[in-house]
């Protein structure tokens, strides 16, 4: 083997290591969350004020429900269980515009919040559509519930093990880490998207 060759093979060796290594820290990291995503109509104030009209409402409605409880397990069968209910609620503030709720894997980018960060990736979330959802969205993490103006790191720590903890929260020595985790999630949502 040429020298070339020899360089080029163990590059993509480390980069294929670095690439599972970032999708099972992505994988570790959404299996003990459920984000919640919020899709208007338009980007019209008027549209935009209904989806933030929306979004209370479902959190007034399930924040209470997933109060006591302690495993991403519970709170999928909880948010399951209430889907009906979630909905009602939805279309309770969103007059008279049609709604949608699912609950199921969707891609995200990476998304900052007061005190931590989320990578790109596949994750488990309570999707609300208003309409055809072609305006602006909001999104946040329903479990644990991080959703509201107290978003704080501390929120999500009972849900990580340490190692992923330190990853989101930017800790000492963690953010190549990150990146890289990030790096690999928005790869894989522009290799799904094609």
């Amino acid at each position: 083997m040429r020298l070339w060759e020899l360089s080029a093979l163990i590059s993509l060796c480390v980069c294929l290591c670095a690439g599972v290594w970032a999708q099972g820290r992505q994988h570790s990291l959404s299996a003990g969350l459920v984000r919640l995503h919020v899709l208007a109509v338009s980007d019209e104030a008027e549209e935009q004020a209904v989806k933030l009209a929306v979004r209370d409402a479902v959190l007034d409605y399930l924040t209470p429900q997933l109060k006591d409880i302690s495993t991403v397990q519970a709170a999928e069968e909880i948010i399951t269980q209430a889907l009906p209910g979630i909905e009602a609620a939805a279309r309770a503030a969103a007059g008279d515009r049609p709604v949608t709720v699912t609950l199921d894997d969707e891609r995200y980018p990476t998304r900052v919040y007061e005190g931590f960060s989320l990578p790109a990736g596949r994750y488990r979330s309570l999707r609300v559509i208003l309409g055809e959802g072609k305006g602006h969205n909001w999104w946040c993490v329903v479990f644990p519930p991080v959703c509201l103006s107290a978003v704080q790191a501390e929120a999500v720590r009972p849900a990580m093990n340490p190692e992923d903890y330190a990853l989101i929260t930017n800790a000492e020595g963690w953010q190549l880490r990150f990146r890289t985790v990030e790096l690999w999630g928005e790869l894989v949502n522009k290799w799904e998207e094609r």
